[in-house]
């Protein structure tokens, strides 16, 4: 051994070899403790300094055997020192590379190729560095060891980038390849407006390679099966949804997504995210299929235009800005278009303030005007003669206002307007093919819910081939709408000794039916609910509603649960799983019910979590207590190896040194991947007296070989426990 400091760094260098060989032997058996996590993480921190440092070694090594340096005692001793450095930390980076790839969401081929050309730089550059004192290193031995570490270290950053930035990033704005444009009649909402906001601002993290979060959002079906949160949003629900949650928390915060640092959603893709869960989130629905002036289908269709449509340069001054702001209300919205533009869009709202002021006050930036949103408004004839001044006037919106097919000679001198929307007015057919050959630029007429009939229309499209006409779609009879499905209305569905039952649907004239017994209930033989209607058990309740003329609802399912007792003092003998702590030993007894995703922030603290340690929670009660039923609420997601515990012991009696095992429960296990379920576990047995009462339930031990992770523990939760 060398007594000096470069000796005590090789022997570091050899020690680091040995340690990380270790590991990836045995990788599969070990785990990081959360305490070395933040060490890992350092990796991207500290991985440019050995690739900086190893690279002017190669090119210092490179030439070592020339004439000019081969005498040079400096030059020698120097490119081994800075050799010996670049392994060093090259060691230290691997190591800390290693521990961050043991954390969830690290996965793919990327990864592997990262990690084994980093391991491989490590354990050649070590080969090499040794093999620079043996007495035949010579000219060609250094010059092929600077050369495959180079290249070698180039890859290595290559595959990193990816895992960071995405595929293809170095070259992606000189390679990447014009996507044609999707005409509107056969875009796909999902496919062709919202995947591609994925893949700009969200793939480069959750795709195959780089899982984070155990999240892909590469295709629709892993889209829809979510990450180690959960459900990655809940069909109709944004407010529920995790994906919208996480959007709108602040940039700071580090469970917004994107993280800060990476480029953010514009407020129009976050605006379609959440219009499109709102709308259900269908995979297959076409943009055409939605109403005519639905937010989405609007959205979508600016979003759906190719990038070359600019907008249009206007040959018109701004206006002055202590005008606009004069002009802003409480009623009335003026803003510029686009920045540094001087065009203008006013939105004028409030049906109660609006008079014919309203618009005449607007002269004072007319020139500047190119869109008028009128919508729901009274806005009679009289108020387009005010509206015919605005003579760069692109777009004008007059849906569900008070005007007329006469009214329209007014408007038809604007030389700009190009879309002008006329839904729910009265109009008729003789009226707009006197008026339409005036308007000369005009490229859509938005004629549904008029007076139109579709022959009319179809009529005023082949005399106007120019003019896209919007009819939208009228409702003939013959589709048949789905009810929403019933809501439970109880503050809560636990009580103590009965409850009376609160059914409710918005809809009036529904018929809300219900079973008891788990079966799905139908249209004819189920319970009918009725005011004053009695629970007096645990049980299921599954609801559907009907209605004539509609479709039945889905079927709602409420969980109820009686809890006739809750114990003075309970305590836990053996501490609960780090990650879901909830509220200690009291969540048994608080009354909050937890749901699915155990592990959204948003759920986890209701369920208490057992993983390695068993279940052991220990009750008094001042008073005995006559006890006959003991049930826990579980959380099975088989997926995710949280499964019901293999064994429910219940213990009771009056003095605690004395206790009698009352009941033993072993609940059926999963056999298969299923779908999420909260379960009721119930032991039932003889009345006994207690003071005092233990419960254990023991989690699985080693899950099963169908299983990904077969032979690795799983998770136990509980959020309540209900004592009859």
């Amino acid at each position: 051994m060398k007594s000096n400091l470069k000796g005590y760094a090789e022997n570091l260098v050899f020690a680091f070899n040995v340690f990380i060989l270790f590991f990836l032997v045995f990788e599969k058996y070990l785990s990081v403790p959360f305490w070395l996590q933040p060490l890992g993480r350092m990796h991207p921190v500290l991985l440019h300094f050995p690739i900086v440092i190893l690279l002017l070694a190669m090119v210092l090594e490179f030439f070592r055997f020339n004439s000019k340096y081969r005498t040079q005692e400096f030059y020698q001793s120097f490119t081994s020192n800075l050799f010996l450095a670049g392994i060093l930390t090259s060691a230290v980076t691997i190591l800390m590379g290693l521990f961050l790839s043991k954390e969830e969401g690290y996965d793919g081929s990327i990864l592997q190729w990262h990690k084994w050309l980093g391991v491989s730089i490590l354990f050649f550059t070590s080969i090499f560095y040794w093999i620079q004192q043996t007495k035949w290193y010579n000219d060609r031995t250094a010059k092929f060891g600077a050369l495959v570490t180079t290249f070698t270290l180039i890859f290595v950053g290559h595959y990193g980038a990816i895992l960071t930035h995405g595929e293809n990033f170095i070259l992606e704005p000189i390679t990447i390849a014009e996507v044609p444009a999707i005409p509107l009649e056969q875009a796909v909402v999902f496919e062709h407006v919202v995947q591609p906001i994925f893949e700009k601002k969200c793939s480069n993290c959750h795709n195959p390679d780089k899982i984070k979060g155990k999240l892909i959002l590469t295709d629709s079906a892993s889209i829809q099966k979510g990450g180690k949160t959960g459900k990655l949003f809940v069909a109709g629900k944004p407010e529920k949804s995790l994906l919208l949650q996480r959007i709108h928390l602040p940039v700071e915060d580090k469970k917004h997504m994107p993280p800060a640092g990476k480029t953010q959603l514009t407020p129009n893709e976050s605006a379609l995210l959440y219009l499109w869960v709102k709308a259900n989130a269908d995979f297959s629905e076409k943009v055409i299929d939605l109403p005519a002036n639905d937010s989405l289908r609007l959205l979508a269709t600016t979003f759906l235009k190719p990038d070359s449509d600019a907008p249009p340069e206007y040959n018109f001054a701004a206006a002055d800005e202590k005008t606009i702001e004069k002009l802003n209300t409480n009623y009335r919205v003026v803003t510029p278009l686009a920045k540094e533009s001087p065009a203008l869009a006013v939105n004028i709202y409030n049906k109660q303030a609006f008079t014919a002021k309203t618009l005449a006050d607007l002269k004072e930036v007319k020139q500047q005007i190119v869109s008028l949103e009128l919508n729901k408004l009274p806005v009679k004839d009289a108020d387009l003669k005010t509206v015919s001044q605005f003579q760069n006037l692109r777009r004008l919106n007059l849906n569900f206002t008070d005007i007329t097919g006469k009214g329209l000679t007014e408007l038809s001198p604007l030389p700009h307007l190009e879309n002008l929307s006329l839904s729910g007015t009265n109009l008729h057919y003789q009226d707009l093919q006197k008026q339409l050959p005036g308007f000369k630029n005009l490229h859509t007429l938005t004629l549904w819910n008029t007076g139109l009939t579709d022959t009319e229309i179809q009529q005023l499209q082949r005399t106007y081939k120019n003019i896209n006409f919007i009819a939208g779609f009228k409702d003939d009879g013959t589709r048949l709408i789905k009810l929403n499905p019933p809501q439970l209305k109880n503050s809560s569905p636990i009580f103590r000794e009965t409850l009376p039952l609160q059914l409710f649907h918005p809809i009036k004239g529904v018929t809300i039916r219900y079973t008891l017994n788990g079966s799905e209930p139908d249209s004819s033989k189920s319970l009918i609910f009725k005011s004053g209607t009695i629970l007096a058990g645990m049980t299921t309740l599954k609801a559907r509603a009907y209605k004539t003329g509609w479709l039945g609802s889905e079927v709602a399912v409420f969980n109820l649960y009686r809890s006739n007792y809750k114990p003075d003092s309970v305590r836990l003998v053996y501490p609960l799983n780090r990650v879901h702590q909830a509220s200690g030993a009291k969540t048994f007894f608080d009354g909050e019910l937890g749901t699915f995703n155990a592990n959204s922030p948003a759920w986890a603290n209701n369920w208490a979590g057992f993983y390695k340690n068993e279940m052991e929670l220990v009750s008094e009660f001042k008073q005995p207590i006559l006890l006959s039923a003991v049930a826990l609420n579980t959380l099975i997601e088989s997926e995710n190896n949280i499964f019901p515990p293999s064994t429910v012991e219940v213990w009771g009696g009056t003095t605690k040194d004395h206790l009698q095992l009352l009941a033993t429960l072993k609940p059926k296990q999963p056999t298969q991947v299923n779908k999420p379920v909260i379960q009721l576990l119930e032991s039932k047995f003889k009345p006994h007296p207690v003071s005092y009462l233990k419960i254990v339930a023991k989690p699985v031990k080693q899950l099963p070989g169908w299983h990904k992770s077969k032979g690795s523990p799983a998770l136990l939760l509980i959020d309540e426990v209900f004592l009859n």
